[in-house]
């Protein structure tokens, strides 16, 4: 064999590498484990690992602290930023490429109601579980007033300053008229200012791209095709960056689970074992039994062979907590098993990632009233209502990053009278309870997909040229 046909054999079985490793139906598989199976295996070693550690020496211990410090966190936080740094591009282009592929404007508004009363059904269904589910449990109520004196004594005066500032923008954000808030919430006054900020503004930026697409659409061809082809080239080396950074998440997903359950431990999730109760039972009714429905009646696909398609998505969610650093996964993984088209594909699960949040919005829900409950203060059904409206509101504008729900829940309790230091009173399990709404977050956008898609006359599950699944 010739030194360049070498060189070509090569750089074919990395590209089949690259480009299959997350198609558990393609016919020519990578040597190896895939890399759902990979990822897996790095969760159990970041799982044991860390029980092993905060057992053996300690959260507090200063060398494991250090070891943290230097080695496992700088890891997991390259990974997501890895991530992140190009989910800005990803999610411009594939929202003007998905709109302008789309073409028709009257078809684009027709996926985009479909999606919009979608999310916002499912979205309320989640957050009337989360209620009903903390009404029933009551866990501020079962925790002794001993453990639940000492936890405000702790956390409230640790909170307080930390919270500050989120109160000064809760106080303004309350003189404004919920439609004025949910204007300034969606559409941009300097879209510029919305992408060089620390944390973009995801939302800013998918109107922007969606006004951007929607004037493409309008446009004749001559005009347009250029920049629709510099969009989808955009596209092609983000999904291509994406492929490349996979690489590194099984090594960096043990350092991340390792970092905080060795810091953490169970012991705090042990004094808030009501709480954690509460909010798994809300996310599994949704996921198996809401999303199983979905899935079944409006898709008509078999639930066992959706979840089975698609659990390379939710081990990543489950792994990153960000339902943007999952989007890249979720795009090609919801377009090779499920046969969603890129057109639909692009558009719903772009918008889902930061406006459809269904596990966001029912744990809002649940830790609004777990705190109120903790602090002795009773929602009538008229708040609990305004809870219902907001964290709706809430998983529509939360950030689809690690934590992005914090500062709307700071926002909810301060609206109802609640001392919003009492957040963080969670803090210790929200990590662990982010993993397991992301995942529901991400697997609702999917559902999303596959609903609009069914809905506008596609075969799911359907072999497609181009993408190997039988």
């Amino acid at each position: 064999m010739s030194k360049e046909e070498l060189s070509e054999t090569s750089e074919n079985s990395y590209e089949n590498e690259l480009t299959t490793d997350l198609d558990d139906k393609t016919p020519d598989k990578p040597k190896g484990m895939p890399l759902h199976t990979k990822i897996f295996l790095g969760l159990l070693v970041g799982v044991l690992g860390g029980l092993a550690a905060n057992w053996f020496l300690g959260g507090k211990n200063a060398d494991l602290n250090w070891f943290i410090d230097n080695f496992t966190r700088p890891i997991g936080q390259l990974f997501l930023n890895l991530l992140l740094m190009i989910v800005v591009p990803l999610v411009f282009s594939s929202l003007v490429v998905g709109v302008a592929g789309i073409g028709d404007i009257r078809k684009l508004g027709r996926i985009g109601l479909k999606s919009f009363a979608y999310t916002l059904v499912i979205s309320a269904i989640s957050v009337a579980i989360g209620l009903g589910v903390a009404n029933t449990i009551r866990p501020g109520e079962r925790i002794s007033e001993e453990i639940a004196t000492e936890l405000k004594e702790e956390f409230s005066s640790q909170g307080s300053a930390a919270t500050e500032a989120q109160r000064r923008a809760a106080e303004a954000a309350k003189a404004e008229t919920p439609l004025m808030q949910v204007v300034k919430t969606i559409v941009p006054s300097n879209i510029f200012n919305s992408i060089s900020g620390t944390s973009a503004n995801m939302l800013h930026i998918m109107f922007f791209a969606l006004m951007i697409g929607i004037a493409v659409t309008l446009l004749p061809a001559a005009a347009s095709e250029p920049f629709v082809n510099v969009m989808s080239s955009l596209f092609s080396i983000t999904a291509k960056i994406i492929d490349i950074v996979m690489k590194l998440a099984p090594y960096a997903v043990a350092c991340l689970l390792f970092s905080n359950i060795a810091q953490f431990g169970f012991e705090l999730l042990r004094s808030l074992g009501w709480f954690v109760v509460a909010v798994l039972l809300g996310l599994s009714i949704h996921f198996f039994g809401i999303y199983s429905l979905s899935i079944y009646f409006l898709s008509r696909i078999n639930p066992i062979e959706f979840f089975k398609r698609i659990r390379t998505v939710i081990i990543t969610a489950f792994s990153t907590s960000s339902s943007n650093a999952t989007l890249p996964t979720a795009l090609r993984v919801t377009h090779e098993n499920l046969g969603v088209p890129k057109a639909i594909n692009s558009f719903v699960l772009t918008v889902g990632a930061t406006a459809n949040q269904n596990g966001t919005a029912l744990y809002e829900g649940v830790t609004v009233l777990f705190l109120a409950q903790l602090a002795g203060v009773e929602l009538t059904l008229s708040l609990q209502l305004m809870v219902v409206y907001l964290a709706i509101l809430g998983g529509i504008g939360t950030a689809g990053v690690p934590s992005g729900s914090i500062p709307f829940i700071i926002g909810i309790l301060f609206y109802i009278g609640i001392d919003p230091a009492l957040i963080a009173i969670i803090l210790g399990v929200d990590r662990i309870l982010d993993m397991c709404r992301t995942t529901l977050n991400v697997v609702g956008d999917i559902t999303a997909a596959t609903f609009v898609a069914r809905s506008e006359g596609y075969e799911l599950l359907k072999p497609q040229e181009n993408v190997g699944v039988n």
